[in-house]
């Protein structure tokens, strides 16, 4: 009998990981107010997270001249920075979050990566911190190429690890991880634990929503055996 064909199954992190609107959105307003700027509502802040700051900053200040958004994107980076090191960045993993890559981990044919508009810094900070880093194979971030909804860091993911679309799987909580999906011809699962309505995930192209962690697994497995 022949080997199960590897699969490639990434996950976001910021709202599919972890919770971490809250923070995202508390600083955002700190950072606008002490620009002297009226601050993006928090439901606008949270609709832009899972893409790459730079990109959220632009789209939460339309209007911003270059150098406007380039301090406004400096101080978000010296924020979260700054509170991460104050032990202020609380960030708890989702229900089951833990349990659940376990298990994914355990499946041979199995290959776990993140992709997200995090920096790495925080993204490493971020996961050995729940102590769950050992479970992914790759880890891509805002660092490694265009911001969501582009799929270059998808499809250099795949590359590396020696995987096509059609055996990858991304599974995220934004619209911009699944257009993601969608345009590197990969297969997306949405959450709905996250920042955007699972009807808005669903309208991107996500081929189901999961409503808790542990359906995941389930999920995933459907998503491949129906081929």
């Amino acid at each position: 009998m022949s080997e199960p064909t590897p699969r490639l199954i990434v996950f976001d992190c910021d709202g599919t990981l972890v919770d971490s609107g809250h923070i995202i959105v508390d600083t955002m307003t700190l950072v606008w107010q002490g620009a002297g700027l009226v601050p993006p509502t928090p439901d606008q802040i949270r609709h832009q997270i899972g893409t790459s700051l730079d990109h959220a900053i632009g789209a939460l200040h339309p209007d911003g001249d270059p150098e406007i958004l380039q301090q406004l994107t400096l101080a978000c980076r010296k924020a979260f920075v700054s509170d991460r090191a104050a032990g202020k960045y609380e960030e708890p993993l989702y229900d089951c979050c833990s349990g659940v890559l376990e298990a994914l981990s355990e499946v041979d044919h199995y290959v776990l990566g993140v992709a997200t508009g995090k920096g790495r810094r925080g993204l490493n900070h971020t996961l050995q911190r729940h102590g769950i880093a050992h479970h992914f194979s790759i880890l891509k971030t805002s660092e490694d190429g265009p911001g969501k909804p582009h799929p270059e860091i998808l499809i250099n993911a795949m590359a590396e690890m020696g995987v096509s679309p059609w055996q990858t799987v991304v599974i995220g909580d934004t619209i911009f991880d699944v257009t993601m999906a969608v345009r590197a011809g990969a297969k997306a699962i949405g959450v709905s634990w996250g920042y955007h309505a699972p009807e808005m995930l669903k309208e991107a192209g996500a081929s189901v929503v999961a409503n808790h962690f542990t359906e995941l697994p389930g999920l995933i497995e459907n998503l491949w055996s129906t081929e």
